[in-house]
């Protein structure tokens, strides 16, 4: 039975987004706020599809801050991306330039709000961050990074990438760090079952702390839910 739900859930979500996605670039011309309000409409079309078919809840735990802030996440499935985006209003997203180079969807995504690293430049790829992160702070929106780099499968707890300290060091804000447990219940490879998957919202750690510690503490605890 988890097996036919999986299958029922993907071939409903890609059958319904291929639509949404080319409708999309619609939304450019009436500026950001009406592309994320329409992207916010997709992840609430993944969550429902989720509830109805597979049988599948997201639980949050905590609370958001009180300004602009550093989100930084754990990253199993794509569950976690869909519904931050959503339920952290509108962030700034990290992620790999080459997502912007896909047909239509990059273009949605660089209206909605991004940040692009190139994983292969090396050192000129963290300058460009630095950079980036002093026009993200400036401009007064969250940024919301995962900092493993990839999906991981649950319980795994790869060290943090160092794109992440640069942008903790440009940005100069709070960092809210977010544990998931989605993996458990819809791994990357392999068949769904129903429950209820929990995103943690933890206490904000301050800026200015030095690299062993924020990395410490950011590691800690966006796999709190591995234990």
């Amino acid at each position: 039975m988890n097996a036919l739900r999986t299958y029922a859930f993907r071939f409903a979500f890609y059958a319904l987004s291929v639509p949404v996605v080319l409708v999309g670039p619609l939304t450019i011309p009436f500026g950001r706020r009406a592309v994320q309000r329409y992207a916010h409409g997709w992840v609430r079309m993944h969550r429902w599809l989720a509830r109805a078919i597979l049988g599948v809840r997201v639980r949050v735990e905590g609370a958001l801050y009180d300004g602009p802030a550093l989100y930084v996440a754990k990253h199993e499935t794509m569950f976690e991306t869909f519904e931050l985006v959503d339920r952290i209003d509108g962030p700034l997203i990290v992620l790999k330039q080459e997502l912007l180079r896909i047909p239509v969807w990059g273009a949605m995504a660089s209206n909605y709000g991004a940040v692009a690293i190139d994983r292969d430049a090396g050192g000129k790829a963290m300058r460009q961050l630095l950079r980036e992160g002093a026009a993200v702070r400036a401009s007064g929106r969250s940024v919301l990074i995962f900092p493993e780099g990839t999906r991981v499968p649950h319980g795994e707890r790869p060290a943090l990438k160092p794109g992440f300290v640069g942008l903790y060091k440009a940005m100069g804000l709070p960092v809210v760090p977010i544990a998931s447990d989605s993996g458990r219940l819809v791994p990357r490879q392999g068949t769904a079952r129903p429950g209820t998957l929990t995103l943690r919202f933890g206490a904000p750690i301050p800026p200015g702390l030095p690299r062993a510690e924020v990395e410490a503490r950011v590691h800690a605890a966006i796999n709190a839910l591995n234990d």
